[in-house]
Formats: C-alpha cells, structure tokens, sequence
C-alpha cells in the first residue's frame, strides 16, 4: 500500500513576503530621492571629466593631476581635513566620556544630545559669518587679544580667508558630530566588564587598556573616517570664506566658473572622479569599522 505524504502548510510565509514587500514600497520615496537627486547628478558630473568640449570621448581631462595647483589643491584638502578631524575626535570623545556620567534620560544628556544635533548641521555663510565675527580681524576676541595679551593672531593675514583658518569651522561642528557618532559606543560598554576585571585583581588602566581601547577603537576609528569624510567634502564654509580656491572643491568651481581659461569645464569632472574615489575608500573602512563595532554592541 503506498502511503500519500503529508504536507504540512508552511504558516506565515505569505505574510512575511508581504511584509518584505510593503517595506521595499514605504522605501521606494527615499530611493526615488537617492537616485534622482544623488545618483543620477554625481554620474553626470563624474562622466563630464571623459569628454572634451564639443562632446568627443577624451582622457586628456586627467592630465588635470599633473598640474602642481591641482596636487596642491587635494594635499590642501587631505591635510585639513585630517587635522579637523583628529581634533574633533579628541575633543568630541572627551565630551562623550563625561556625559557618560549623567543619566542617560535626564537634562544634561537630552540637551547635549540636541545641541550636538543642532551644531553638527551648522555650516555654510552663516558659519563663517559667525567665525568672522569672532575672529576675523576687527573681531571681539580678535581685540580682546590684542589689547590684553599683545597677541595679533591675524599679523600675517586673517587667518579665516586662508587654507589653516578653515581649521575652525570644521572643528566646530566636527565635535557635535563625533559626540553623537561616538557617545553609543561609549554607552555599549557594558559595567559587568569592568566587575569582571576588579574581581580577577585587575586595576582600572588594565581595564581600558585590555578591554576598553581595544573594544571602542572600531568606534573611534569609524567616527573619524566620517569626520574626515564630512570636513573633505565640505563647500559652502570654504566658498564663503575663501575666494581664489586651496581645497578640491573650490577648485572644481573655479574650473566650472573660470572666465580667463576657456574649455576647462570638463576638467571638474575629473577633480571630482578624484574625490568619489578617495571617498569611497573612506566610507569602504568605515563600514568595515562599523560591522566591526556591532559585533560587541550585539
């Protein structure tokens, strides 16, 4: 006698495909965006550095990265942006670190968190006007320094209108960001670590050098790539307080502006291939970093 199998009805599977496919609808709107707004613009501009003026296909854009301004330009960029950063993850992770001893849903916590995402997205004319008015050369701190400590920190120039001067501006709102990139990895450390050590007779250097370091390194490492990552690509603060260009960005807009060098508009293009490529670099470790980081924070 031959026994008929039993099926036995698999539940849910409908329901977790129409689940899948109602958030790939609900995500459709930001991918719309991404593409559109994103994708399709950096392609373009991207794609411009392979054609000459009138339309034909060229490589001759690239000799762009033999020209000494342009190699000046991106060493100019690599250089700032590292140091802001550097800065910024030092000064944010101390900030971090101390909110760490208040209680996670009080005052002093809600309002960092909120000012740290208020300032982190305070750039462009507004922040520089904030930073001439603070240090530019007829500014309050500016005289405040002269007159009391002899101290002209503008004698060789102002110091804004210049490649270092952008130090301030990318420091400033670097450090709300690294606060707010940084602090979940410092509340990820968990107390029961620490117990573990003081029980096996361990010191609390032991601890941070053993286990607290080695565990927030992933975090801090991540936080900076995006911090350098975010000063890299910056504009607007650059474009209002210099004129005649230093940094990566400012060189493509001369080259799409130029009025006394006819034909080069292509050539931003290619300055911008440079960019893409060095950020996607970036933002490839950061993710390796990230994946890293959610291993312990599981």
């Amino acid at each position: 006698m031959t026994v008929a199998p039993v099926r036995v009805p698999i539940r849910g599977a409908g329901g977790l495909l129409r689940r899948r496919g109602v958030g790939w609808l609900g995500f459709a709107p930001f991918g719309a965006y991404v593409v559109l707004f994103l994708g399709i613009p950096g392609v373009v501009a991207v794609a411009s550095g392979f054609f000459a003026a009138d339309g034909s296909p060229t490589l001759a854009n690239f000799s762009a990265f033999t020209d000494p301004t342009i190699l000046k330009d991106f060493w100019n960029s690599l250089w700032v942006s590292a140091l802001s950063a550097l800065l910024s993850a030092v000064l944010g992770a101390l900030i971090a670190w101390a909110l760490t001893s208040t209680r996670p849903d009080g005052f002093v916590r809600a309002s960092a968190d909120s000012a740290s995402s208020v300032l982190a997205q305070f750039g462009g004319v507004m922040l520089a006007f904030a930073w001439i008015a603070t240090i530019g050369p007829e500014a309050l701190v500016t005289r405040f320094l002269q007159a009391l400590l002899h101290v002209d920190i503008n004698a060789n120039g102002p110091i804004l209108y210049s490649v270092p001067g952008l130090l301030f501006p990318y420091t400033y709102f670097g450090v709300p960001l690294m606060v707010l990139t940084f602090l979940p990895a410092l509340d990820g450390l968990k107390p029961q670590w620490g117990e573990a050590v003081a029980t096996l007779g361990g010191t609390r250097r032991r601890y941070w050098w053993r286990i607290g370091v080695p565990v927030l390194a992933p975090a801090f490492l991540g936080s900076f790539i995006l911090l350098f990552a975010n000063a890299f690509s910056s504009y607007a603060t650059a474009a209002a307080l210099i004129d005649q260009g230093g940094i990566v960005p400012l060189a493509i807009k001369q080259q799409l502006t130029s009025e006394t060098i006819v034909g080069v508009a292509n050539t931003a293009g290619v300055l911008a291939l440079g960019m893409v490529v060095i950020m996607a670099v970036l933002m490839s470790g950061y993710a390796l970093l990230e994946r890293r980081t959610r291993r312990w924070q599981r």
